[in-house]
């Protein structure tokens, strides 16, 4: 349970003057910490052996007293974490003499702060704005947890359980009255903060064993070939809602999300190596690039919009007008179903492609999702609904 504070010179890395410069060297428990000191020396008059600057000078004499207080700071972190923490490595005794919090003091709080500080730096290069604004969301939330639960400001990683975790899970449902699928979302982020910890040895158990994620299993809902012929075929009078209804279309062709959709333009269209026209642009959402060949309805919206813009292929419009706009147009074509936006690209997975023999990973590709398990964990009814259809056909030949 000692430590050793050793300065060593690096005479490989001596810069134009010939001067070298002195690292300075923790070693802790088997485990070394090298660091700069940013004092540099002429080789010739360092003594390795006594640690010392030589011969006596002021210029030596303002090294050596330097190195001393170096030591004593690392001495006196030592002393602290001895003190006041029970485990700790020489990462620890080096944050400690920097003046940071060693790993095993971070709360929870802190380190989810860094993370999201991190998110914001990186906007529009790996993350969006609706990211951020997301883990904030998650980061409130604990906060007004840990407040609720133990009257803290924050709460160390170290004293971490899997209870902490079924408490805040409660507390989510029923003093914050959120939905399952939302509470979810939330210790889905918290959870990463967690393994965040994990990854900078911060804590070495796994708190989430025997914590299971309860999942609630939503029906697909999708727009029928009869329906979405009730959309295509209607003329709208008021012009704003038979834009959106052509939006809503061509969606249900494309099944492009609504940033996709509202960030589409004339360069994203690209002749394919088959000679048909291609959607060829980054996903908003895994920065994938997503390919998809343009069917003939979404073709015949982009030429109606071609003038619109100069870049764009569709006019613009917000989501929340865009959504407002669908319930009306629902209303009017005589559709009993909540339209939104992400329905048309359910309905690009059902009615257009798999209800039309397209198989299961090409839809999931199309769709531009990561693993074919999320289409088919999405869309596994639809697809025993299918299966059921060609049965029954099948027995009918038989008969």
């Amino acid at each position: 349970m000692t430590i050793k504070i050793l300065f060593v010179l690096d005479k490989s890395k001596s810069n134009s003057k010939g001067l070298a410069p002195l690292k300075c060297r923790i070693t802790y428990m088997g485990e070394r910490k090298p660091f700069a000191t940013g004092i540099f020396i002429n080789p010739q008059n360092w003594d390795n052996k006594q640690q010392k600057a030589k011969p006596p000078n002021s210029e030596n004499k303002t090294i050596n007293t330097q190195l001393s207080l170096i030591k004593n700071k690392i001495n006196q972190a030592f002393l602290f974490l001895q003190v006041n923490e029970e485990e700790f490595d020489v990462e620890d005794v080096f944050l400690q003499y920097k003046g940071n919090s060693p790993k095993k003091s971070k709360t929870i709080l802190q380190l989810f702060q860094e993370h999201n500080d991190r998110i914001e730096k990186l906007i529009g290069k790996e993350y969006s704005i609706a990211t951020l604004w997301k883990f904030k969301q998650a980061r409130d939330l604990l906060k007004d947890f840990i407040k609720y639960s133990f009257n803290k400001g924050d709460y160390h990683f170290k004293d971490l359980d899997l209870k902490f975790i079924q408490d805040y899970e409660f507390f989510l449902k029923a003093e914050k009255s959120l939905a399952l699928a939302t509470t979810n979302k939330m210790i889905q982020r918290f959870r990463k903060i967690v393994k965040l910890a994990i990854s900078q040895d911060i804590i070495y158990k796994e708190p989430f064993i025997g914590y299971k994620v309860k999942h609630i299993k939503k029906e697909i809902t999708y727009l029928t070939r009869e329906e979405l012929a009730k959309i295509e075929e209607y003329q709208f009078k008021a012009e704003r809602l038979q834009i959106v209804a052509d939006m809503f279309i061509f969606c249900c062709y494309t099944g492009l999300a609504y940033n996709e959709m509202a960030n589409l333009e004339k360069s994203h269209i690209i002749n394919g190596f088959d000679g048909n026209e291609w959607i060829n642009m980054k996903r908003a959402k895994t920065k994938q690039t997503l390919s998809i060949p343009l069917l003939n309805k979404s073709k015949m919206m982009i030429e109606k919009y071609k003038n619109v813009d100069e870049t764009k292929v569709l006019p613009s419009l917000s989501n929340q007008k865009f959504n407002t706009y669908l319930k009306e147009i629902a209303d009017i074509a005589g559709i009993d179903k909540r339209l939104t936006h992400h329905l048309a690209r359910r309905t690009f997975a059902t009615t257009v492609l798999l209800f039309n023999d397209v198989p299961m990973e090409i839809v999931s590709e199309l769709l531009g999702h990561s693993k074919i398990t999320i289409t088919q964990e999405s869309y596994a009814k639809v697809v025993n609904k299918k299966v059921s259809e060609q049965m029954g056909r099948l027995n009918e030949k038989l008969k």
